[in-house]
């Protein structure tokens, strides 16, 4: 990872024609970004049909004051396991801090402490993850596919699922209408 820049708390969006139907579209909130790896977690495409009241329901916990917020497809790996991407002001017993701009939680505590109204003030749900081996975002990242934009907290809580994609571009001032769905060669 020496020739590339630590990614954790920035979020990538994959590029028209990034060639993965799983990433079309994709904004993903990068978690962990290191020699090993990287670790992120996908919030721009919400499950269809699929609640937080029903994910609480599974977990036999009352949902309290909770909205029925949408639960976002989190990416293609392990997608059964639940993560909770969530700002600073609370923590639980497997809490990570995301490089001082949000957290994520894995267990569920957080989801009881979201339902009993003791949880972070903003949060997202989603199933599964998006994981890179040893090197292999950091090659991605040379190649057309994503581009990467400052983890902006208004566009990970305050901005509709389908709407971040774009706003996340037009942030970094790209109109994303404009670019090519392939790259050319020289």
């Amino acid at each position: 990872m020496d020739k590339a820049a630590n990614l954790t708390g920035q979020l990538l969006l994959a590029m028209p024609g990034i060639g993965d139907p799983r990433f079309e579209r994709a904004v993903i909130a990068i978690c962990a970004h290191d020699p090993k790896g990287a670790i992120g977690i996908g919030i721009g495409h919400p499950i269809r049909g699929l609640g937080l009241h029903e994910v609480l329901a599974q977990f036999g916990i009352e949902p309290g004051a909770a909205p029925d917020a949408p639960v976002h497809s989190g990416g293609p790996v392990e997608q059964r396991r639940g993560f909770v991407l969530h700002s600073n002001d609370w923590s639980g017993q497997d809490t990570i801090d995301v490089a001082g701009r949000w957290a994520l939680s894995g267990t569920i505590d957080a989801l009881k402490a979201i339902a009993d109204g003791s949880g972070p003030s903003r949060w997202l749900v989603a199933l599964g993850y998006a994981g890179w081996g040893e090197g292999q975002l950091d090659e991605e990242l040379t190649r057309h596919g994503w581009f990467n934009v400052q983890g902006d907290i208004e566009l990970l809580y305050d901005t509709e699922a389908a709407t971040r994609w774009e706003l996340g571009f037009a942030e970094a001032g790209i109109d994303p209408r404009l670019l090519a769905t392939s790259t050319g060669t020289a």
